[in-house]
Protein backbone atom coordinates (compact mmCIF):
# COMPACT_ATOMS: atom_id res chain seq x y z
CA UNK A 1 0.00 0.00 0.00
CA UNK A 2 0.98 3.82 -0.76
CA UNK A 3 0.51 6.45 1.37
CA UNK A 4 -1.53 9.79 -0.88
CA UNK A 5 -2.30 12.60 0.70
CA UNK A 6 -5.68 14.60 -1.07
CA UNK A 7 -5.04 17.78 -1.91
CA UNK A 8 -8.60 18.09 0.06
CA UNK A 9 -7.17 18.60 3.30
CA UNK A 10 -6.06 22.46 2.64
CA UNK A 11 -9.57 23.07 1.87
CA UNK A 12 -12.44 24.34 4.39
CA UNK A 13 -14.78 20.91 5.26
CA UNK A 14 -17.78 23.35 3.39
CA UNK A 15 -15.79 25.19 0.80
CA UNK A 16 -14.00 22.93 -1.82
CA UNK A 17 -12.65 25.87 -4.32
CA UNK A 18 -10.13 26.97 -2.36
CA UNK A 19 -6.52 25.69 -1.12
CA UNK A 20 -5.74 27.52 2.43
CA UNK A 21 -1.83 26.00 1.37
CA UNK A 22 -1.19 27.04 -2.08
CA UNK A 23 -0.91 23.37 -3.74
CA UNK A 24 3.92 24.13 -3.59
CA UNK A 25 3.22 24.19 -0.24
CA UNK A 26 0.89 21.64 0.25
CA UNK A 27 3.07 19.41 -1.90
CA UNK A 28 5.90 20.26 0.38
CA UNK A 29 4.40 19.03 3.09
CA UNK A 30 3.32 16.10 1.63
CA UNK A 31 7.27 14.92 0.69
CA UNK A 32 8.18 15.75 4.31
CA UNK A 33 5.70 13.84 5.62
CA UNK A 34 6.63 10.70 3.53
CA UNK A 35 3.57 10.25 1.23
CA UNK A 36 4.31 9.17 -2.37
CA UNK A 37 1.37 10.74 -4.00
CA UNK A 38 -0.92 13.19 -4.00
CA UNK A 39 -4.67 13.40 -5.16
CA UNK A 40 -5.54 16.07 -6.80
CA UNK A 41 -8.61 18.32 -6.81
CA UNK A 42 -10.15 21.13 -8.80
CA UNK A 43 -8.82 23.26 -6.21
CA UNK A 44 -5.13 22.92 -7.14
CA UNK A 45 -5.71 22.26 -10.69
CA UNK A 46 -8.90 21.12 -12.85
CA UNK A 47 -10.51 21.10 -16.45
CA UNK A 48 -10.65 24.83 -16.12
CA UNK A 49 -7.46 25.47 -15.29
CA UNK A 50 -5.20 26.76 -18.04
CA UNK A 51 -2.45 24.54 -19.81
CA UNK A 52 0.30 26.25 -18.72
CA UNK A 53 -0.20 26.06 -14.68
CA UNK A 54 -1.20 22.44 -15.37
CA UNK A 55 2.18 21.40 -16.22
CA UNK A 56 3.70 24.08 -14.08
CA UNK A 57 1.77 21.46 -11.61
CA UNK A 58 3.24 18.30 -12.71
CA UNK A 59 6.80 19.88 -13.08
CA UNK A 60 6.57 20.63 -9.31
CA UNK A 61 5.18 17.31 -8.60
CA UNK A 62 8.41 15.57 -10.73
CA UNK A 63 10.78 17.71 -8.81
CA UNK A 64 9.98 16.68 -5.50
CA UNK A 65 9.03 12.88 -7.16
CA UNK A 66 5.33 13.15 -6.15
CA UNK A 67 2.72 10.79 -7.87
CA UNK A 68 -0.47 11.58 -8.72
CA UNK A 69 -2.78 8.69 -7.00
CA UNK A 70 -6.33 10.16 -8.48
CA UNK A 71 -7.90 13.38 -10.13
CA UNK A 72 -10.97 15.01 -9.40
CA UNK A 73 -11.48 17.51 -12.55
CA UNK A 74 -13.92 19.89 -11.17
CA UNK A 75 -15.91 21.05 -8.39
CA UNK A 76 -19.27 20.21 -8.48
CA UNK A 77 -18.13 16.08 -8.35
CA UNK A 78 -16.47 16.61 -4.74
CA UNK A 79 -19.69 18.99 -4.27
CA UNK A 80 -22.21 16.03 -4.95
CA UNK A 81 -24.60 18.39 -6.45
CA UNK A 82 -27.23 17.43 -9.20
CA UNK A 83 -24.24 18.78 -11.60
CA UNK A 84 -21.83 16.71 -10.92
CA UNK A 85 -22.73 13.89 -13.59
CA UNK A 86 -21.97 16.37 -15.87
CA UNK A 87 -18.27 15.34 -16.50
CA UNK A 88 -19.58 11.94 -17.75
CA UNK A 89 -21.59 13.70 -20.65
CA UNK A 90 -18.27 15.11 -21.62
CA UNK A 91 -15.11 12.93 -20.19
CA UNK A 92 -12.73 13.98 -22.45
CA UNK A 93 -11.35 17.26 -20.94
CA UNK A 94 -11.02 14.78 -17.97
CA UNK A 95 -9.06 12.55 -19.98
CA UNK A 96 -6.57 14.89 -21.17
CA UNK A 97 -6.05 16.66 -17.65
CA UNK A 98 -5.11 12.92 -16.30
CA UNK A 99 -3.00 12.40 -19.10
CA UNK A 100 -1.01 15.46 -18.72
CA UNK A 101 -0.86 14.63 -14.62
CA UNK A 102 0.54 11.31 -15.68
CA UNK A 103 -2.63 9.83 -13.29
CA UNK A 104 -4.59 6.76 -14.63
CA UNK A 105 -7.39 7.52 -12.56
CA UNK A 106 -10.61 9.85 -12.28
CA UNK A 107 -13.42 10.46 -9.82
CA UNK A 108 -16.92 10.76 -11.15
CA UNK A 109 -20.21 11.63 -10.08
CA UNK A 110 -23.62 9.80 -10.20
CA UNK A 111 -26.60 10.63 -9.09
CA UNK A 112 -29.57 8.97 -10.73
CA UNK A 113 -31.01 5.73 -13.14
CA UNK A 114 -30.07 8.04 -16.51
CA UNK A 115 -26.68 9.01 -15.52
CA UNK A 116 -25.65 4.95 -16.01
CA UNK A 117 -25.10 4.58 -19.62
CA UNK A 118 -23.37 7.80 -20.17
CA UNK A 119 -20.95 6.34 -17.71
CA UNK A 120 -20.24 3.30 -19.26
CA UNK A 121 -19.87 5.52 -22.64
CA UNK A 122 -17.42 7.44 -20.63
CA UNK A 123 -15.35 4.39 -19.37
CA UNK A 124 -15.01 2.96 -23.09
CA UNK A 125 -13.84 6.74 -23.98
CA UNK A 126 -11.52 6.59 -21.10
CA UNK A 127 -10.25 2.87 -21.74
CA UNK A 128 -9.05 3.76 -25.24
CA UNK A 129 -6.11 5.72 -23.28
CA UNK A 130 -5.57 4.03 -20.35
CA UNK A 131 -7.63 5.22 -17.88
CA UNK A 132 -9.93 4.41 -15.03
CA UNK A 133 -12.77 5.72 -13.31
CA UNK A 134 -14.29 5.50 -10.00
CA UNK A 135 -16.92 6.08 -7.39
CA UNK A 136 -16.23 7.36 -4.04
CA UNK A 137 -18.67 5.26 -1.36
CA UNK A 138 -20.58 8.61 -0.61
CA UNK A 139 -24.03 9.94 0.66
CA UNK A 140 -26.59 11.53 -1.99
CA UNK A 141 -25.72 9.24 -4.67
CA UNK A 142 -26.09 5.85 -5.47
CA UNK A 143 -23.32 4.90 -4.09
CA UNK A 144 -24.81 5.22 -0.59
CA UNK A 145 -25.45 1.59 0.25
CA UNK A 146 -23.22 -1.73 -0.07
CA UNK A 147 -25.82 -3.96 -1.93
CA UNK A 148 -26.43 -0.24 -3.85
CA UNK A 149 -22.86 0.50 -5.03
CA UNK A 150 -22.54 -3.33 -6.10
CA UNK A 151 -25.73 -3.45 -8.27
CA UNK A 152 -24.54 -0.10 -9.43
CA UNK A 153 -20.86 -1.59 -10.78
CA UNK A 154 -22.67 -4.24 -12.10
CA UNK A 155 -24.82 -2.41 -14.74
CA UNK A 156 -22.16 -0.08 -15.65
CA UNK A 157 -20.25 -3.37 -16.44
CA UNK A 158 -16.55 -1.76 -17.42
CA UNK A 159 -13.69 -3.26 -15.73
CA UNK A 160 -11.80 0.36 -16.07
CA UNK A 161 -15.03 1.39 -14.10
CA UNK A 162 -14.87 0.98 -9.96
CA UNK A 163 -15.04 2.35 -6.72
CA UNK A 164 -13.10 4.94 -4.32
CA UNK A 165 -14.22 2.58 -0.86
CA UNK A 166 -14.98 5.53 2.13
CA UNK A 167 -15.41 4.05 5.46
CA UNK A 168 -16.58 7.57 6.81
CA UNK A 169 -19.31 7.63 4.28
CA UNK A 170 -20.82 4.24 4.36
CA UNK A 171 -20.69 4.49 8.04
CA UNK A 172 -23.09 8.09 7.82
CA UNK A 173 -25.33 5.69 5.93
CA UNK A 174 -25.76 3.05 8.61
CA UNK A 175 -23.58 0.89 6.44
CA UNK A 176 -20.88 -1.89 7.51
CA UNK A 177 -17.82 -1.01 6.17
CA UNK A 178 -15.79 -3.63 7.69
CA UNK A 179 -13.45 -6.75 6.19
CA UNK A 180 -17.08 -8.16 4.96
CA UNK A 181 -17.62 -4.97 2.84
CA UNK A 182 -13.74 -5.10 1.77
CA UNK A 183 -14.26 -8.40 0.47
CA UNK A 184 -17.74 -7.39 -1.22
CA UNK A 185 -16.21 -4.26 -2.90
CA UNK A 186 -13.11 -6.29 -3.80
CA UNK A 187 -13.51 -6.80 -7.47
CA UNK A 188 -13.99 -2.71 -8.17
CA UNK A 189 -11.67 -1.78 -5.47
CA UNK A 190 -9.88 0.93 -7.07
CA UNK A 191 -8.66 3.32 -3.90
CA UNK A 192 -9.38 4.17 -0.74
CA UNK A 193 -10.07 7.24 0.94
CA UNK A 194 -9.86 7.77 4.71
CA UNK A 195 -11.13 10.44 7.22
CA UNK A 196 -12.65 10.05 10.67
CA UNK A 197 -15.76 11.12 10.34
CA UNK A 198 -18.98 9.31 11.98
CA UNK A 199 -22.49 9.17 13.22
CA UNK A 200 -22.27 10.91 16.69
CA UNK A 201 -26.20 11.75 18.18
CA UNK A 202 -24.15 14.33 20.41
CA UNK A 203 -22.70 15.94 16.87
CA UNK A 204 -22.96 19.73 15.73
CA UNK A 205 -22.61 18.73 12.20
CA UNK A 206 -25.78 17.57 10.51
CA UNK A 207 -25.91 15.68 7.34
CA UNK A 208 -28.61 14.60 4.73
CA UNK A 209 -28.33 10.87 3.70
CA UNK A 210 -31.02 9.61 1.27
CA UNK A 211 -31.22 6.39 3.30
CA UNK A 212 -31.69 7.56 7.03
CA UNK A 213 -32.98 11.11 6.31
CA UNK A 214 -30.31 13.60 8.44
CA UNK A 215 -28.06 12.13 10.94
CA UNK A 216 -25.70 13.97 13.54
CA UNK A 217 -22.42 13.44 13.35
CA UNK A 218 -18.78 14.35 14.58
CA UNK A 219 -15.15 14.82 12.53
CA UNK A 220 -12.28 14.04 14.80
CA UNK A 221 -8.82 13.72 14.20
CA UNK A 222 -7.58 10.64 12.28
CA UNK A 223 -5.69 9.02 14.95
CA UNK A 224 -8.59 10.15 17.66
CA UNK A 225 -10.67 7.03 19.38
CA UNK A 226 -14.43 7.14 19.31
CA UNK A 227 -14.75 6.97 15.46
CA UNK A 228 -13.59 5.02 12.30
CA UNK A 229 -12.26 1.61 13.79
CA UNK A 230 -9.41 1.75 11.02
CA UNK A 231 -8.01 -1.62 12.56
CA UNK A 232 -10.98 -3.25 11.01
CA UNK A 233 -10.52 -1.26 7.95
CA UNK A 234 -6.92 -2.60 7.60
CA UNK A 235 -7.83 -5.97 8.79
CA UNK A 236 -9.86 -6.20 5.75
CA UNK A 237 -7.56 -4.31 2.67
CA UNK A 238 -5.07 -7.02 3.86
CA UNK A 239 -7.22 -9.72 3.91
CA UNK A 240 -7.78 -9.05 -0.27
CA UNK A 241 -4.52 -8.07 -0.54
CA UNK A 242 -5.08 -4.27 -1.55
CA UNK A 243 -1.88 -2.72 -2.69
CA UNK A 244 -3.25 0.69 -4.08
CA UNK A 245 -3.25 4.12 -2.61
CA UNK A 246 -4.40 4.44 0.88
CA UNK A 247 -5.27 8.45 0.91
CA UNK A 248 -5.83 10.80 3.71
CA UNK A 249 -8.67 12.65 2.92
CA UNK A 250 -9.72 14.67 5.75
CA UNK A 251 -9.60 18.20 5.56
CA UNK A 252 -7.66 19.76 8.89
CA UNK A 253 -10.08 23.30 8.92
CA UNK A 254 -7.49 24.92 11.07
CA UNK A 255 -7.90 22.34 14.26
CA UNK A 256 -3.93 21.26 13.90
CA UNK A 257 -0.95 22.65 12.34
CA UNK A 258 -1.01 21.39 8.89
CA UNK A 259 2.44 20.06 8.29
CA UNK A 260 1.84 18.38 11.75
CA UNK A 261 -1.57 16.93 10.77
CA UNK A 262 -0.46 15.48 8.14
CA UNK A 263 3.25 13.84 9.50
CA UNK A 264 1.21 12.48 12.91
CA UNK A 265 -1.61 10.98 10.00
CA UNK A 266 1.09 9.37 7.94
CA UNK A 267 3.09 7.95 10.96
CA UNK A 268 -0.82 6.74 12.46
CA UNK A 269 -1.78 5.00 8.84
CA UNK A 270 2.03 3.59 8.46
CA UNK A 271 1.45 2.03 11.72
CA UNK A 272 -1.84 0.31 10.54
CA UNK A 273 -0.25 -0.70 6.81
Amino acid sequence: MKLSLSIRVAESFNNKRHLDIPLPDLAKIAKDADYQAVCMRASGVGVHSPKEQVISARKLLDELGLEVSMVTGDFVVPENTEEGPQCLRNITPYLELTEMLRSDLIRVCIKTEEDIPFAQKAADEAKERGIRLAHQSHTLSLFETVEGSIDVLKRIGRDNFGLIYEPANLALCGEDYGPDTLRAFEPWLFNVYLQNHTPDPDGVMEMPIWKLGKVMSTIRPLDAPGGINFQSVFDGLKAIGFDGHITLHQAFAGDADPREAAIRSANFLRSLI
